[in-house]
């Protein structure tokens, strides 16, 4: 009498027609988890791209998990695609350095992620060299605990007691044995070669107690049908991965509890087994096509995503800087979506990934190209709004109204057709146009008769002004157009009472334009405002300054819940960069609220 599983070399000798059979099912049972490794490739080469950010993200996620160490092999994929975007990102960089002119021995830069994944990277070799250790004492009590379960089986037939049940007994053995830990791999062959020699030495004295053989026979022929029965089942699944993980786990029941069966089943229902274990076998092709079909329309989407970015890159007429910029948010967005789709036919993989890269470079160099060339008209509109500031500041105290407030429409005029000039410079010479503008105006405000006021005008003026806000949109110098509309609007006088409705009207459109260029209205830099309309936005900045104190101080709490916080923990940078931002904000609302007390 012998088992069908892995038998001594003793065992092997004696019983050549019965070593013939498990090497059969052994070899069939090999070839079932060859399948399985296959369809794991399969599924392993059609993971779903994601973004650094996404990466570092699930890294960080991880190492906060209880038993982080174990998930060594995610974790890997997650560090290598993350290096992978870095290294490029840095490539990228050094090309524009290189194509600016620059030697290239000469490039420095570090990626503003490379800190948070170098701290992800060492935290989380920390916690699986814990986890490793901790592995290796729970493989060494498991060893410990198989090798009981050995020796209890190994008395089982060598000092049974008179009346011991030896059917309870062998049920609860193998049992356990089911149940017990991993092992050392270095452990197991031997291991599981010793159990199975020592229970088929058990059988070989259960010869002797017919019945009771032929009560562990019936038993393990259930567990047969009912093994082929849930096969049966499994190739009607309409999930093919699914089928072949269960399809493994039941030639595992097979090899560990369905042994042995009397000799007239045992042939029979092992070929009954072993045909639908081939017919779900069959159907990896399926999986195959299915995965195929979707790399091949994920392929067609990147290649439109390049297409998109080069037609991006080759604008048919000549691009401004309004178009650069829609174009860089869109570039973008095509870049986001192009990491997020899924994975292409890894021969191809290489090509479209490098098709991909060298595309964004070609957009990269012609947008920096366009900006370059700016430099030169840039300087030339700059000296022009010099001029315009200079005439302004001459005339700011001239009181022939019907020569100055033509010159000084004029100059505003003037100024909007006047191009970008350099960025250092923007704030700066905008403020000393604004300045000597608003001196001007409110000098006239001041000394005008308001009771001459022509009301229809000041409507006229107000809808032109209206107007000319709706097309603002969030190109540069959008802000500035927006406080200069704002102090016109601010110099404007009443406007007769059924017209008053465009007041409201003005109040919308500037809470929408304000809106898509990110800025708060209380930051606004406007003149012209009345006592009443001073006092109340002085009020809103007080109450703003009020939320942005509770908020920070929260935040600050927060932070002492850890142990020595401090801002080279990778886990609060986040709260200590939010921190410095809020307090930034509190600073310019506080002088904006010091400009309004002190009359500035």
């Amino acid at each position: 009498m012998t088992t069908e599983n892995n038998l001594s070399e003793n065992e092997e000798k004696k019983n050549p027609n019965e070593v013939s059979q498990d090497t059969s099912e052994n070899a069939v049972s090999h070839d079932a988890n060859q399948h399985e490794d296959d369809a794991a490739e399969h599924l392993e080469e059609h993971e779903e791209e994601i973004s650094l950010a996404d990466a570092l993200k699930e890294m960080e996620k991880i190492i906060n998990t209880p038993n982080a160490g174990e998930n060594f092999k995610r974790f890997n994929q997650l560090k290598e695609k993350a290096s992978h975007y870095i290294h490029d990102e840095v490539e990228d960089k050094k090309h524009e350095y290189v194509e600016a002119g620059n030697p290239a021995e000469n490039f420095s830069y570090e990626h503003p992620s490379q800190t948070k994944y170098s701290a992800l990277v060492n935290i989380f070799r920390e916690k699986h060299e814990d986890f490793q250790k901790g592995q290796e004492e729970e493989q060494k009590k498991n060893l410990d605990h198989r090798q009981s379960i050995i020796e209890r089986l190994k008395n089982l037939y060598t000092n049974s007691e008179p009346g011991i049940n030896l059917f309870k007994s062998i049920r609860e053995i193998k049992e356990d044995w089911s149940k017990a830990g991993q092992v050392a791999k270095s452990e197991f062959k031997i291991l599981n070669n010793n159990y199975f020699h020592h229970l088929n030495q058990f059988y070989q004295m259960l010869d002797l107690n017919k019945e009771f053989l032929e009560q562990e026979y019936s038993h393990n022929l259930e567990k047969r049908e009912h093994i082929i029965a849930r096969a049966k089942e499994l190739e009607n699944e309409p999930v093919i991965q699914k089928a072949l993980n269960e399809l493994q786990y039941l030639h595992k029941l097979w090899k560990e509890e369905a042994e042995p069966v009397a000799e007239e089943f045992r042939e029979k229902t092992w070929e009954e087994f072993k045909e639908i274990s081939n017919k779900i076998h069959e159907r990896k092709s399926e999986l195959s096509a299915s995965i195929e079909k979707e790399q091949a329309v994920n392929l067609e989407r990147k290649n439109e995503i390049i297409a998109e970015i080069k037609k991006l890159s080759e604008p048919s007429e000549t691009p401004n800087h309004n178009y650069w910029q829609n174009s860089i948010k869109r570039v973008e967005d095509l870049r986001s979506d192009f990491l997020k789709t899924g994975s292409v036919p890894r021969k191809l993989s290489n090509q479209n990934w490098n098709d991909f890269k060298t595309t964004l470079r070609g957009f990269n160099t012609t947008k920096n190209n366009y900006y370059k060339s700016l430099k030169g008209s840039q300087q030339a509109n700059l000296e022009e709004k010099l001029k315009l500031i200079q005439t302004a500041q001459d005339n700011m105290n001239n009181e022939e109204w019907d020569i100055a407030v033509p010159l000084f429409k004029k100059l505003q005029e003037d100024w909007k057709k006047i191009g970008h000039v350099p960025k250092s410079m923007t704030n700066k010479i905008w403020d000393e146009f604004r300045d000597a503008c608003n001196a001007f105006f409110n000098n006239y405000r001041e000394k005008s008769n308001t009771s001459t006021d022509n009301w229809k005008e000041n409507y006229k003026n107000k809808k032109a002004l209206l107007d000319e806000l709706k097309e603002v949109s969030n190109e540069e110098g959008s802000i500035e157009k927006i406080e200069q509309i704002k102090t016109s609007w601010n110099n404007i006088g009443k406007v007769p009472r059924d017209k008053i409705s465009i007041n409201s009207e003005f109040n919308k459109t500037l809470r929408e334009k304000l809106k898509i260029n990110k800025i708060n209205e209380l930051e606004l830099k406007e003149e012209g405002l009345s006592e009443n309309q001073l006092t109340d936005k002085a009020r809103k900045i007080k109450n703003q300054i009020s939320d942005l104190e509770a908020e920070i101080v929260k935040l600050e709490n927060n932070l002492s819940f850890f142990n020595k916080p401090s801002r080279e923990n990778p886990l609060l940078k986040d709260t200590y960069n939010t921190i410095d931002e809020k307090k930034a904000h509190l600073e310019t609302l506080k002088q904006n609220l010091h400009s309004i007390i002190s009359g500035e």
